[in-house]
Order: structure tokens, then sequence, then C-alpha cells
């Protein structure tokens, strides 16, 4: 059996359990490892000693940008297997003009992602946030028990859905055990499709007046560019949530701290533009913003997961199957 050559280019320091020992034995049975020691940098020698023979590559984050110079120094590279989520940043277009297959793990990123709006919804349709720092500061129930009385809780919550990405229609799944009504809006699907995914269709202004809870899940691109600015944050009714766990980019967030500094919504934000918020913004210190460092993504043990979906395209590959997740350059005008 044809046993290709497979290499690894991601930095360790980031990647740690993407590539499992028991990822390497399941290639090691179809492929020739070159070496189990990730490339980081595509100049130095070994990575050209490497580049030279290797047929499928296996990348993560950290990778170097995979250009019209890297092609040149591996003439054989026929599959770019990525073991996360975008591509964007990592490919040159010359990757695609060349022919090479590429793939990436993004379902695999977006169970984590999904499973944590879920909780995110859960814990902001019960206020859990606002219960926490009441009875911190208190150290008593004389606030926190007149709460209870208060409309909230989960029980007939209106969820808007900002995307039906691979994250947003992963989240809907989740949420339609629960006694939710959902809305979606999402340019690319009509009506009859939303319906049978269980939401409603409808356009952002209305949603955003009439969920209780907005979570977004559209790809960042120049066209979803704070996509959420004043006017829609306006719309919000007062004691709604909003959750972004997808890019930060998506929305004013100028607009959205001047609305939060009114105390009149609150925020889960897992994502912000820049990535690291300034040290003096006011995401750090607001009592209605619970934000955290991009983590809704893969972490940790869950990293096994994209490692494996990049796996089993490698292994699809060489078993001269079609790929389930490859990405065509037309692909990248609209996914994330």
């Amino acid at each position: 059996m044809r046993q290709p050559a497979i290499a690894f280019a991601m930095q360790a320091v980031r990647t740690k359990h993407v590539v499992t020992p028991e990822i390497i034995e399941r290639l090691a049975a179809a492929g020739r490892i070159l070496s189990s020691e990730p490339v980081e940098d595509f100049a130095d020698p070994r990575a050209k000693r490497l580049l030279a023979e290797t047929e499928i590559l296996i990348t993560s984050w950290g990778c170097p940008l995979i250009g019209s110079d890297v092609l040149a120094s591996a003439p054989q590279l026929k599959l770019v297997a990525h073991a996360a989520g975008t591509v964007k940043g990592l490919l040159d277009s010359a990757v695609f003009e060349a022919g090479i297959a590429v793939t990436h793990a993004a379902q695999a990123n977006a169970v984590p992602v999904a499973e944590f709006t879920l909780a995110a919804i859960i814990f902001a349709g019960k206020r859990v946030f606002r219960f926490h720092e009441l009875y911190a500061v208190d150290r008593n129930r004389h606030r926190v028990n007149p709460m209870q009385a208060e409309a909230i809780g989960n029980y007939g919550r209106t969820i808007g859905i900002v995307g039906s990405s691979r994250i947003g229609r992963r989240v809907i799944e989740l949420l339609k055990p629960f006694d939710y009504s959902i809305l979606l809006y999402d340019p690319m699907v009509d009506a009859e499709e939303a319906a049978r995914h269980g939401t409603e269709k409808v356009e952002l202004n209305a949603l955003m007046s009439r969920a209780d809870i907005v979570s977004l899940h559209a790809p960042s691109l120049p066209a979803t560019r704070h996509m959420i600015g004043e006017a829609e944050l306006a719309l919000m009714r007062d004691g709604a949530t909003l959750i972004n766990t997808a890019r930060g980019a998506l929305v004013d967030e100028a607009a959205l701290l001047t609305t939060l500094k009114t105390g009149r919504i609150d925020a889960i934000i897992d994502v912000t533009d820049p990535e690291v918020p300034n040290v003096n913004s006011p995401f750090y210190a607001l009592p209605n913003v619970f934000l955290t460092p991009h983590i809704a993504g893969a972490v940790g043990l869950e990293r096994a997961r994209l490692g494996n979906m990049a796996a089993d395209e490698v292994l699809r590959y060489i078993a001269g199957e079609p790929l389930l997740h490859e990405i065509r350059r037309q692909d990248l005008e609209h996914i994330a």
C-alpha cells in the first residue's frame, strides 16, 4: 500500500493536545511520518529537508504562511489538512492555483463553541452573573432573594441567532430540547429552510427587538463588520443579553460600551476587536459584562477533536476517498 510522506507545521506551544500520540499512531498506520516534531519556520534547513518529501502537510495554529516560496520547496505537496478552524491568513492563493487540496477542522471547533454558547444562554436567562455579583458583594440574600420573583429564567425565552454558520446551526440543535422560541437572521437562509431547523426567519432589526438573548455566529467579512452597531443595540430589550463567541469585529465596540454603561443590557463576550482589549478597557470592570479570553473554541483536551478530524481527512485522502471538509478558493469569500 502506498504510504505518502506526512509532516506537521504549527507552533508546539500553542497546539498541545492537537496531535496526540494516538493520532500519530493512526496516521503512521497509513502514511510515512517524516517527523512528529512540527515545523515552526519554513525557512530553516530542517523544514526545507522535510518539505522536499512532504505530500501531506498537517497544520494548525501558528503555522507560517504557505505561499509560493514554500510551494517551491515542497514539489510533492498534494494536501494541506488544517487541524484548526479558519485557514485565512494561512494560505496564499498560490496553494489553490497549484491544485493542492485544502481541508480544515472548523466543524470540530464548532462543537465546543456551541457548547459554550448553550451554557452562556442558560446562565444569561437565569441572570446568573448578576446573582453572583450581588451575592459576592452583599454576602447575604437581601437583594438576591427578591430577584427570584422577577421575569427571569429560561422558560419561554426568545433566543436570537445571528448567522446560520456551522456554530449557529449547532447552537440551534442544542437549543431544541429547551422551551425556547428561536429567531434566525441570515440573508442566505430562506423562511422554509429556517422552519426546517425549528427557527423563525426574521430581519436583523426584528431579531434585535424581539430576542431576550442575542447570540452572534456570523463570519467576519467586510460586509459584516460592525453589523451590530448603535442602532441595533438600541433595539434590544431592557435586560436583554448580547453573546459574542464569533468575532469582535462584528460589533461596534464603542457603541456597545456606551450601551453597556447605561446598565440596560448585559453582555457575554469571548471575542473582542482588538483580540486583547486595552488594559484600561471598561470590558474588564463593567458589572454587566462577563468577559472571557477567547476560550469558547477548542482548548485543552478539546483540541484532540481537531487533530482527529484532520487525521480522518488524511486517511480518506490516502484511501482515495472524497474529502468531507474540503475548502475551495471561492469558499473563502463567505466563511469565517
